[in-house]
């Protein structure tokens, strides 16, 4: 364990437990008796004055040290506090009366050691004192505070905005787990709702599940002109689900609204609703007839069985803050143009999966509409394309996790679908530099590529396993 040490010159009586103590800037001195200290002993230890620094990488022995002590000082000490809080060190804080930022909501026991500047001596068995797995804590503490309000001027300044907003709007103001935990303040929007259990995020550490209904949205685009169109065999299938509580029809074409004797007879309601403005965002519109915390996000010319679509419900219910479905696509970084690449080939990894058959939480819906610019969104809406990339984007930068993807089902899209449809999009050749456009779009706003990469695919239990099909539970997505 490395001790990092920071400040002025202190020299400690030889027969106390450090023998030498330098805390000399800009080098580091740290001599101990224990093993559990590494001696960093780059300056000679009779110098006042370190006067080279060539020897040790400063930034290599941050990220190799378990704590850090930031003691009293004008602007350096905020500037150590925060290197320390990037590195993942632990800060040791040695400045009685200083007030760490955001103190009013973050907790900075849970992140840092808070230790008194008038009893020095005792901060390192104040430090052996601490357990391995509350080592742990306050370190991985460190990297969720960094990355969640100090990693950048814009997150800063947001907080700062929203800790006034929370002192004016007293009543929805957030609470002490929702800036304390992950994903953060700044991403836990509390007019969605008051109570944590609405929100994908802290269902685990509540020790609750999400309700076990979901509520189908179908993006339709073109119009009803057959009886043997694919959205109406769509319909048909999600409504056989024992997990659907409604289908809503959010109807983006500009032609007028069907009859209602054109729609199939289904056993759950069918709502039908006229798409805001007719543009791609509307499909993620938190719509007050959205009532159940599972959204089955689906295109029109979807091909899904019913069984398909319990197996995906089923999965999504163990992870409710992702995003589970089965077009799965991925991103690349293209060393020679330079930029983020997008791709729909078969590989062996995937970093995104499309909401065209994909099951998520309804508060995406909030987040997407409330916390996204009106830039990205426009974007989107003008290209008629690309939405579900940025769905993608921003679960992934809330979650720091990937997708998941089901069934080893590839294609998921009716290819008899008409070339003169606006559903032929897919086959349009701009279509795809547009994505690729939209890619780097979204990691300029974001800051960094949040899409995380992944290998994994569940499969139902037993899945061409050498057994009866009668033992089986999702027995037909073997025969798709």
């Amino acid at each position: 364990m490395t001790f990092n040490s920071f400040g002025r010159l202190i020299k400690a009586h030889p027969k106390e437990i450090w023998h030498s103590m330098w805390l000399e800037m800009p080098c580091l001195h740290l001599r101990m008796t224990t093993e559990r200290f590494v001696l960093e002993d780059q300056c000679g230890l009779n110098l006042l004055f370190c006067s080279n620094c060539s020897r040790y990488d400063y930034r290599e022995m941050l990220h190799n040290s378990t704590f850090c002590l930031v003691p009293r000082g004008r602007r350096l000490g905020s500037f150590r506090f925060l290197e320390a809080l990037q590195a993942a060190c632990v800060p040791v804080m040695l400045s009685n009366g200083w007030e760490l930022p955001f103190s009013e909501v973050i907790n900075w026991n849970l992140g840092a050691v808070i230790g008194d500047e008038r009893l020095l001596l005792q901060i390192p068995s104040t430090v052996r004192s601490i357990h391995q797995d509350k080592i742990l804590a306050l370190r991985q503490q460190t990297q969720f505070l960094w990355e969640a309000y100090f990693s950048s001027v814009e997150k800063i300044v947001l907080t700062t905005l929203e800790i006034i907003q929370d002192r004016v709007l007293q009543h929805t103001a957030r609470s002490s787990v929702m800036w304390n935990t992950h994903p953060g303040g700044l991403f836990t929007l509390p007019n969605y709702s008051s109570y944590l259990g609405d929100y994908p995020f802290y269902y685990a550490g509540l020790g609750i599940k999400p309700y076990s209904r979901f509520t189908a949205v179908i993006h339709a685009v073109t119009p009803l002109v057959s009886q043997s169109q694919p959205i109406l065999k769509l319909l048909t299938a999600v409504a056989k689900s024992q997990y659907c509580a409604q289908i809503i029809v959010l109807w983006n074409c500009d032609k007028p609204l069907p009859a209602k004797h054109r729609w199939p007879a289904t056993s759950v309601p069918v709502v039908v609703i006229e798409g805001e403005n007719k543009v791609m965002s509307s499909r993620f519109l938190p719509y007050e007839s959205l009532l159940t915390d599972a959204v089955l996000s689906l295109d029109e010319d979807t091909v899904l069985s019913t069984t398909e679509v319990d197996f995906a419900f089923t999965v999504w219910q163990s992870f409710p803050e992702r995003i589970v479905g089965y077009p799965a696509r991925s991103h690349f970084w293209d060393s020679n143009k330079e930029r983020w690449g997008y791709t729909s080939k078969w590989t062996n990894d995937y970093s995104m999966v499309l909401t065209g058959a994909a099951i998520y939480h309804r508060y995406y819906h909030y987040l997407y509409t409330h916390f996204l610019p009106s830039s990205l969104k426009n974007m989107v809406d003008q290209l008629a394309n690309c939405e579900d990339i940025l769905m993608n984007f921003l679960v992934s930068a809330v979650t720091k996790l990937p997708p998941i993807k089901v069934t080893q089902k590839k294609q998921y899209k009716e290819t008899m679908m008409g070339q003169s449809s606006r559903a032929s999009r897919w086959a349009d050749p701009d279509h795809f530099a547009q994505r690729q456009t939209c890619m780097n779009k979204f990691a300029s706003w974001f800051g960094s590529m949040p899409l995380v990469h992944s290998q994994m695919r569940l499969d139902p239990v037993l899945f061409k396993d050498q057994v009866s099909i009668l033992r089986k539970k999702y027995r037909e997505i073997e025969r798709l």
